[in-house]
């Protein structure tokens, strides 16, 4: 018996029959105890003995009987009033027996049955006893139908919960079983708040780890395939010039230049391959980010004096958000690499930190030739490139904004960009942290 259905439920009915059983033997057990110890049926027959004696002292045996036929037309069972020793007064028969009999059946509980009873009452001077012959107050056999419709709907009831509870392991079952022949998007999605929810929430929250991972896998492979074609031609083709080139010092820079773009290609695709695949590798850490944008700035500084731009930073106010130091200067640090790339030489590129109400919003501006506004939702994925002639010697690897959206996204925040004519802006919101809330 390997199914939980059938476990439950059997293990449910069996209670039930269980719990019947012993409700029926103690319903009747209760009720033939009280009839003879103290109960209604106690002080009822108490009263009887008292008028029976009263009959049979005052009009003696003709007083008596009639007192027994007006009991017995009226109430169940035989009545015999006896002396001590169980003698009947009315007519002589010895029932000693019937007074044993009643002993016996108080001696213990026993088993109901739906024999006659014998209830025997005993007056004050202990002189004289009232033996009556009768079925017990509460029949069993007279509560077996109540007791099967009783069965019959809690059956049912154990019958649903058997459904309730197992139904969706069977459903979650059949959903791993899904996963793993393959089928990445199959997810249990159960309403339920109980265990077997929390369960299956796990469940759900495992495959979309094991997805992410699995697709950014994969797409790191179709990726480097992809781009590594163009800078390997490139390098070998440099290469070969070293064995000819007249200049062999430039061939060896051009080799090196190439070398130097590999490594950062590789450094890109990993790290845009770990803020997809993990999105929990990184701590978070209480941070102020007019400090980051400052580091930001100073180490790009170098790069825009080479292409004659200048770096202008804006600080309204500080700002102090929770996340991951590295992920969100690197992020930053790609949009205002970008920005510096297109910038035309002589302007400036305008870094501005605004905090809000709830969220701190960074904005770089470049004064450039801006982005087609069919673009404008297209530049955050990965090597999508403006202009697809160029390669990673005119426009880069498309990899910069795309890692900056990530990075933007594992801190619960957003990034944006708009043409500012002239040029492109780009806005990164930061929610603020619970005590930059506060104070604001």
């Amino acid at each position: 018996m390997r199914s939980v259905f059938t476990k439950v439920l059997l293990w449910c009915f069996g209670t039930l029959v269980l719990s019947l059983i012993a409700f029926s033997l103690i319903t009747s057990v209760v009720a033939v105890r009280s009839a003879r110890r103290g109960g209604v049926f106690a002080r009822i027959n108490a009263f009887h003995l008292q008028q029976a004696i009263e009959a049979y002292q005052s009009q003696g045996r003709p007083g008596l009987r009639e007192f027994v036929d007006k009991m017995e037309k009226h109430l169940p069972g035989k009545r015999y009033l006896t002396d001590a020793a169980g003698r009947d007064l009315l007519t002589g028969e010895d029932h000693s027996a019937l007074l044993r009999q009643a002993r016996d059946e108080d001696s213990g509980p026993g088993i109901p049955s739906d024999r006659p009873r014998v209830f025997v009452t005993q007056s004050n001077d202990g002189r004289y006893r009232l033996i009556i012959v009768a079925n017990p107050p509460v029949e069993v056999q007279s509560l077996v139908p109540y007791y099967l419709l009783v069965m019959f709907v809690v059956a049912f009831l154990l019958w649903l919960l058997a459904v309730y509870i197992t139904s969706p392991l069977r459903k979650l079952a059949k959903t791993v079983d899904r996963f793993g022949r393959g089928d990445l998007a199959a997810r249990a999605r159960l309403s339920r708040r109980d265990e077997i929810g929390e369960l299956a929430n796990a469940f759900d929250q495992m495959a979309d780890r094991i997805q992410n991972l699995l697709t950014s896998e994969r797409r790191l492979l179709q990726d480097i395939s992809h781009e590594l074609r163009s800078p390997l031609a490139r390098l070998s083709f440099a290469a070969e010039l070293t064995k000819t080139a007249p200049d062999r010092d430039a061939a060896v820079a051009r080799i090196k230049k190439e070398v130097d773009r590999l490594t950062d290609l590789v450094r890109a695709l990993i790290d845009v391959t770990r803020a997809e695949g993990d999105p929990e590798a990184g701590e978070a850490e209480p941070l102020a980010l007019q400090e980051v944008l400052r580091e930001v700035v100073d180490g790009c500084q170098v790069e825009a004096e080479a292409r004659n731009c200048s770096l202008q930073l804006t600080v309204d106010s500080d700002a102090a958000v929770l996340g991951d130091r590295e992920l969100l200067r690197r992020a930053v640090e790609n949009v205002v690499r970008n920005a510096i790339r297109h910038a035309p030489e002589g302007t400036p590129v305008d870094v501005t930190l605004a905090p809000g109400p709830a969220a701190a919003v960074i904005s770089v501006r470049d004064r450039g030739p801006g982005v087609p506004e069919e673009a404008l939702s297209k530049i955050f994925t990965p090597f999508f490139r403006v202009d697809s002639s160029r390669d990673a010697a005119t426009g880069g690897i498309g990899l910069g904004l795309a890692i900056a959206q990530r990075a933007v996204s594992l801190h619960h925040g957003s990034i944006s960009a708009r043409n500012a004519q002239p040029g492109l802006l780009v806005a990164i919101e930061i929610p603020l942290s619970r005590t930059q809330e506060l104070r604001s």
